[in-house]
């Protein structure tokens, strides 16, 4: 029943845009990129920090006007970045941080934009890309692990920044490209194709975004980066499609097929192969 009146709310937003969309085109699309980038869950309450986060230092750093969230589990000398996917934060990663903390290395978790203890009040892929590059000045990682969009996220930093420090990517559930990230939001609320070439044209002008970026997967192993993708059959909110075309882009990753996990990809034996192949 939840499902459905969530399923019934969507629709009805989206033909409330489609038909602004005859009237006023800039401001549908505007109201759709509003509704498209700005997270119904995620944020922390400072007096409400989750356990998992608690053992962490947190640090917090400027970023132009925003505030970049970061936890810092101190170790050795190597550099693990986690990055998290969309609606959520840092202490997404409770279950796997165990595994990854093992390892001896320094783990350095993000919040993402309007996500956490990170300001700001919409979210995109690029903005998040942004936040990486920044802390990464501080923290030069070595290794990054992302979920879902954060994986995307990783993927596009390293594409478009190089850099020559990170030598393994694990990304888990993530998306190929930014336009299937389009596609599921149009689908699910209903957009009609005005509405929908007016979402992309608004990010390539104002992301400073190309065609590449959005139409395809950029990500190519230049630098010889070892790389693990891993992608559930049964995860209904990015398709198992997208970690194909991850896989064929990125030839040399190791790519695991689970089943049953869903989207979250929580699960002890697959935390057990990240652990194995971040320390090989």
């Amino acid at each position: 029943m939840k499902k459905l009146k969530y399923l019934l709310l969507a629709k009805s937003i989206g033909f409330y845009i489609n038909v602004l969309s005859f009237v006023a085109p800039k401001k549908a699309v505007q109201k759709a990129y509003a509704i498209f980038s700005t997270p119904r869950k995620g944020k922390i309450q400072i007096d409400a920090i989750p356990e998992v986060l608690k053992s962490a230092e947190a640090v917090a750093f400027d970023f132009e006007d925003k505030t970049i969230q970061t936890y810092i589990w101190k170790g050795n000398d190597i550099v693990l970045f986690l990055i998290h996917g969309w609606e959520s934060n840092s202490a997404r990663w409770k279950k796997a941080l165990p595994y990854i903390l093992k390892s001896g290395y320094t783990v350095v978790a993000i919040d993402a934009p309007a996500h956490g203890l990170s300001s700001g009040k919409d979210f995109n892929a690029h903005k998040y890309t942004e936040f990486i590059h920044h802390v990464a000045k501080m923290y030069n990682p070595n290794i990054l692990i992302g979920h879902s969009i954060g994986g995307k996220a990783c993927l596009h930093y390293q594409t478009i920044h190089k850099n020559k420090n990170v030598e393994k990517i694990v990304v888990l559930g993530a998306p190929s490209d930014f336009k299937s990230i389009f596609e599921n939001y149009v689908s699910l609320l209903g957009l009609n194709t005005k509405v929908n070439s007016g979402l992309i044209n608004y990010y390539k002008a104002n992301f400073n975004l190309s065609n590449k970026e959005i139409e395809g997967s950029l990500f190519s192993n230049e630098s010889n980066i070892k790389g693990l993708i891993a992608h559930d059959i049964d995860d209904k909110v990015v398709a198992f499609s997208e970690a194909k075309k991850n896989s064929i882009a990125w030839q040399e990753a190791v790519f695991i097929e689970t089943k049953g996990l869903g989207h979250s990809m929580n699960d002890e034996e697959l935390f057990e192969k990240i652990s194995a192949f971040i320390t090989e």
